[in-house]
């Protein structure tokens, strides 16, 4: 397979195609940005379809240019939302940086990543020279911008600062000089202005390539953390293979295009087809032999739904009657009210083998047996109680 091949498989767009054509056949190794803000502690499988594109770069020869959004993290980027991102503290953003550049090199190539933090340049901006960069865009272009657009429709409030995210964004590329930048297709316009920009100082324009937008377990939304739906790259190898397993069958054949990448897949058979995806993923993030563990503890705590002493699937609360949302948080497949309650409208959840979808019903049995989707086997217990 053509280099060009490898890098369109599984992209939205490239723009421009023949931009990169023309700068593989100079045969120099290109920089191949990639931005990523620490506004959570750990970064996910939606983050990984990026990383895995990245990486293909990596092994035929480029680098990637790794810039930790340490400035714009703590200004917040909508990208893609219906409201303005929380901004973050210093203090935040560096801890969160630290975990996610031990994270991403679960991935990449760390001999061929180059690391840099973006308030090296950008906290040094003056006010004139700030200026001078929110000139170059006219407010209705950034109005265009599919997120402010229909928030300016539905009269929701947009900050100004907002405004700046996507300059900030696009000097960046400036300032590293990238042949190419990589992100998903909510950010693409943000993309668009670091290739405008690069144009206005004389610099080539990269070549912007979006990837599409993984939708976390629930089947629906994009994967997010605050959501709940999500895969995170430093869950355990059981709990990565057993959420995987719990995706909508429908999700099968993206999961394998976007991270798995098995070349022939039986979708027939949702059920085999879905473990050797889950079995692929778990390998690439945690190994063979924990991929092997994985499979193995699927097979024994859900297909055939055995609990046994050392399992981690059984969890001990203090003595107190708990709420649906409540025990949905403490299995850890919700983090949040919203993202439990989402689970429970969906009838995902089962209480002793029945649905229940009141997640204020109140619960004080001794012991229960719960499950959270198709996947997850646990029991409630309280200290004092032992199962056999």
């Amino acid at each position: 397979m053509e280099p060009i091949e490898i890098f369109e498989k599984g992209t939205v767009e490239i723009i421009r195609k023949e931009d990169l054509l023309k700068k593989l056949a100079k045969k120099k190794k290109l920089r191949i940005k990639w931005g990523a803000d620490p506004s959570a502690p750990d970064i996910h499988l939606g983050h990984c379809v990026t990383l895995r594109k990245l990486r293909q770069f990596q092994d035929l020869g480029h680098a990637v240019v790794f810039i930790v959004g340490d400035f714009t993290a703590m200004i917040g980027d909508p990208s893609g939302q219906s409201k303005t991102r929380p901004a973050l503290s210093k203090k935040e953003v560096l801890k969160n940086a630290k975990t996610y550049q031990e994270q991403v090199f679960k991935i990449l190539d760390k001999k061929k990543t180059e690391v840099v933090f973006n308030s090296k340049w950008l906290s040094k901006l003056s006010m004139e020279e700030l200026t001078k960069l929110a000139g170059q865009f006219t407010v209705s272009q950034v109005l265009d911008r599919a997120d402010f657009h229909d928030r300016f429709l539905k009269e929701q409030p947009i900050s100004l600062h907002e405004f700046l995210y996507p300059i900030y964004q696009g000097y960046d590329s400036v300032q590293v000089k990238a042949d190419v930048e990589i992100g998903g297709t909510d950010q693409k316009w943000n993309l668009l202005v670091g290739r405008t920009m690069q144009e206005k100082t004389g610099l080539p324009p990269q070549v912007v390539i979006t990837m599409p937008l993984l939708e976390g377990t629930d089947g629906v939304q994009k994967m997010s953390k605050s959501l709940g739906n999500y895969v995170g790259v430093t869950d355990s190898p059981e709990d990565m293979f057993g959420k995987i397993m719990s995706i909508p069958d429908v999700l099968i054949k993206k999961y394998n295009e976007l991270l798995a990448g098995l070349e022939e897949i039986d979708l027939s058979d949702p059920r085999n087809a879905k473990a050797a995806v889950a079995y692929r993923i778990v390998e690439w993030i945690h190994g063979l032999s924990n991929a092997d563990k994985a499979h193995s503890h699927f097979d024994r705590v859900v297909r055939n739904r055995t609990i046994r002493d050392d399992d981690r699937n059984r969890i001990f609360i203090p003595d107190s009657n708990l709420s649906l949302i409540d025990i949905v948080k403490h299995t850890k497949r919700a983090i949040s009210n919203t993202s439990a309650s989402t689970l429970i409208k969906q009838n995902a959840v089962r209480i002793n083998g029945a649905v229940k979808n009141d997640g204020k019903e109140i619960f004080s049995t001794h012991m229960l047996k719960v499950d959270v989707g198709r996947y997850y086997f646990i029991f409630i217990c309280k200290k004092e109680l032992h199962l056999e």
